[in-house]
């Protein structure tokens, strides 16, 4: 199946396809890895960059054996999710596009199609395509049936996988370790074209009808148009509009349609070290990342999608506590579908991505109290233009109540520590503005509330910060209250209006930071040795951190060296733009791919930085 010497590719040779409920990776040598379906925290139907040999995938590739010089080449067509892997050989030149037809719609469906694509433009090529799903993470057995030369269902516990194909592509049956899976190989001449279609249903739902080639050029018209009218609507028009389309529409390839909801990242288990235990499912909606990505998509004229957002995140403030004994109003994540029960389990038949394990289904930090939440709600709230509705501040005014008598305690923290609950300061910081947003949105909308309360608290949390929050020593903010560890989390202290970035306390903290914290403009979330997280091993530096030290640079008026780390930064995308959510010891991408929180990020560095280069240009001499 593999050329790589590990028999995995690096984590960064893959593009995303998705239809906006469901995503798959794609390496650049035409091989699907990773795909879940019919929603993005469904069980895989192909997993193998987390085990090569029992996760499944699907190959759709030139067959370059022999061709010396052969290379291959993978890209995006412009501002689009269409992802095509050329193949160029001395025999010819060929291509094949995948890509799946946005259901940008409210209701969500079991049926999604994932459409591949051959042409050849010059000579002639021979292709290969395999098919061997391994459904339920690889546990689940599976049946063949061939119902024609070009048609063959895949039947698997509560999904179907109907694999479609046109001339002179024929599906033969082909047994491996058990499995009954697909193969076939066919030549193709310059100008000709084939296609696989790959339909995921419920178990025993009608089939799909046969594609033509025509038929799927219109899909592919299709899916262009979409995605190219959806960018229309974007308002950056500054320095670095390839890399803000590109983040912008891999945020929208990571929101589900049906509730508005955007999951942290596509996959689950890839490590955060080679070899280590740092492997999380990220396929949820963290409540933290969600709505700070608000302001990004705000930003960038989104509005729509922002709305939606703000919508689900109200019906969860609406609906209460519903795990744990504390019923606190809000858990820190949720499925797509607002579900509060994310179940961790571990997949110990999984080898793990270059034996990374071990792998975990779900997330057991759900349970963690992290009071921060509050705060990014609140702001994502705040930035809507419908807060007034009765309903929705009823919510949020009950949210407000209960943390005012619930701030003062310890929690697990911004980066979901299993080492102990703390003081943490980010914590603290993002009450300070779940009252401060209350405030204004009471105000705004002259609205009931306990006002001189919540300001009492929010005046109270300010001044704790200031006491003890601050350390002397360091001459910097730091991440809790017993330790005098830095933590990059706080570089987002100007943005939400604590203090300004031209404070003295300010610029000692990022001084501080520079000097611990960052590596040739990478930036450590912290340090684990000073400050123990509860996990063995170590990790690399965290991509979001890196595009927040950019801005905050920005905001204190250190353009060049903001320019120049931000330039660095987006030179460890990968050969189509996407970050995963580290970057390791040589440059290599690491963890969850690709993962929002540092897309967002990227985005608000992009816009503070052309915000603050343009009143620098303008600025008198």
């Amino acid at each position: 199946m593999s050329s790589y010497p590990s028999g995995y590719p690096p984590i960064a040779d893959h593009g995303m396809v998705g239809d906006l409920q469901t995503a798959a990776l794609v390496s650049s040598g035409g091989t699907i890895d990773w795909w879940c379906t019919p929603r993005f925290d469904s069980p895989s139907v192909f997993a193998s960059i987390l085990d090569k040999e029992r996760g499944g995938h699907c190959r759709f590739a030139a067959d370059l054996t022999g061709e010396d010089g052969a290379t291959v080449r993978q890209l995006y067509l412009s501002d689009t999710a269409v992802l095509v892997n050329r193949f160029l050989a001395p025999g010819g030149v060929g291509e094949v596009a995948d890509f799946m037809v946005p259901i940008d719609s409210a209701r969500p469906t079991d049926r999604h199609r994932l459409v591949r694509v051959a042409r050849v433009v010059r000579g002639s090529l021979p292709f290969t395509f395999t098919c061997r799903p391994r459904f339920d993470y690889g546990r689940a057995p599976h049946t063949l049936a061939q119902t024609d030369e070009h048609s063959a269902i895949l039947h698997g516990p509560g999904t179907d996988l109907h694999v479609q194909a046109t001339a002179p592509v024929a599906l033969h049956a082909d047994s491996t370790d058990g499995f009954d899976d697909i193969t076939t190989g066919f030549t193709l001449a310059a100008g000709k074209r084939a296609a696989v279609v790959l339909t995921s249903t419920a178990s025993g739902a009608p089939a799909p009808a046969s594609p033509s080639l025509d038929e799927i050029a219109d899909e592919l018209e299709a899916c262009r148009v979409f995605w190219q009218s959806w960018l229309r609507s974007a308002t950056y028009r500054g320095r670095w509009r390839d890399m803000v389309n590109r983040s912008a529409i891999t945020l929208k390839l990571l929101t589900y349609a049906p509730t508005g909801a955007p999951i942290a990242a596509a996959t689950m288990g890839l490590p955060e070290q080679i070899g280590g235990e740092r492997n999380w499912d990220y396929r949820y909606t963290w409540v933290r990342d969600a709505s700070l990505s608000v302001r990004a998509l705000t930003d960038l004229g989104f509005e729509t999608e922002a709305n939606a957002f703000r919508r689900w995140l109200r019906d969860r403030i609406e609906a209460g506590g519903t795990v744990g004994a504390s019923r606190d109003p809000l858990q820190i994540m949720y499925r797509v579908d607002g579900d509060p029960h994310l179940t961790e389990e571990v997949l110990d038949h999984l080898e793990g991505y270059m034996g990374s394990s071990p792998i975990r289904a779900g997330n057991a930090a759900a349970d963690q109290l992290q009071l921060d939440i509050y705060g990014e709600a609140c702001d994502a709230l705040a930035q809507g233009h419908d807060m007034g509705a009765i309903r929705g501040w009823k919510a949020v005014s009950d949210v407000l109540d209960w943390l005012a008598d619930n701030w003062d305690r310890p929690d697990e923290g911004i980066w979901e520590t299993r080492g102990g609950q703390k003081n943490f300061t980010y914590s603290r910081l993002m009450t300070w503005v779940a009252f401060d947003r209350g405030i204004q949105l009471a105000t705004t909308y002259s609205r009931p509330a306990d006002l001189a309360r919540w300001t009492d608290v929010r005046n109270a949390v300010f001044k704790q910060i200031v006491a003890r929050g601050w350390n002397d020593e360091r001459q910097a903010f730091v991440q809790h209250y017993d330790t005098d560890v830095l933590d990059a989390s706080l570089l987002l202290m100007p943005r939400v209006g604590f203090l300004s970035p031209r404070d003295p306390a300010w610029f000692s903290t990022l001084d501080a930071m520079d000097r611990e914290l960052v590596s040739d403009s990478l930036v450590y979330r912290y340090d684990p040795a000073a400050s123990p997280d509860g996990l063995r091993g170590s990790e690399g530096t965290f991509n979001l951190c890196s595009f927040l030290y950019v801005e905050a640079l920005a905001r204190s008026g250190r353009l060049q060296q903001a320019r120049y780390a931000f330039d660095k930064m987006l030179t460890y995308a990968n050969h189509v733009g996407l970050f995963a959510e580290e970057i390791g010891p040589s440059g290599e991408q690491l963890g969850n791919f690709p993962q929002a929180f540092t897309h967002l990020a990227l985005i608000a560095a992009a816009m503070a930085l052309d915000e603050q280069l343009d009143r620098a240009e303008t600025r008198p001499s």
